[in-house]
């Protein structure tokens, strides 16, 4: 069959041995790619449609719920005809870090261990450590791994050089 004809559907593709896939002609990798890339954007469209209806159709009772049993947040179940709804509303806490740090201070100075209360953590930018004189890098080197993160690869038709 001719291209793209050929080329294979979303639901053959989830089948198809990776070694197999990766032997296709570059054309029909580069029309699968686009297609699944479709695909996603109209998932994830569909998706936040979705969720948003639920949220309309169950927000206010959950909440309702929540509130009999005296908590903001969290797990409540709802019955809707033969089905149970769960509603998970989850908390989120942040931490004010110049607040934290000023508590921290006042312990140590107390003469306890901040590590007793909270958990003290470090973080370099990396944007800061390439911008620091070679010296200070140095320093900080032993303390300082990287790793990576997954490849992507994207195929995309070569522009006209004329």
């Amino acid at each position: 069959m001719p291209f793209p004809e050929n080329t294979p559907s979303i639901d053959e593709l989830i089948n198809l041995p990776a070694g197999e896939i990766a032997q296709l002609p570059v054309e029909l990798l580069a029309a699968m790619q686009r297609e699944i890339d479709a695909a996603a954007k109209q998932m994830k469209a569909v998706t936040a449609r979705l969720s948003t209806a639920l949220e309309v159709r169950y927000a206010a009772r959950a909440a309702e719920a929540r509130r009999v049993c005296g908590k903001d947040t969290g797990t409540v179940r709802l019955a809707d005809g033969d089905f149970t709804v769960v509603a998970d509303l989850p908390k989120r806490v942040e931490w004010d870090q110049a607040r934290l740090a000023a508590m921290v201070e006042r312990i140590r100075a107390a003469g306890d261990d901040p590590s007793e209360y909270v958990e003290i953590s470090f973080k370099v930018s990396e944007r800061a450590y390439v911008a620091w004189p070679e010296a200070i890098r140095q320093g900080f080197e032993p303390a300082r791994t990287v790793k990576t993160g997954a490849l992507k690869v994207s195929i995309l038709p070569q522009e006209d050089h004329a």
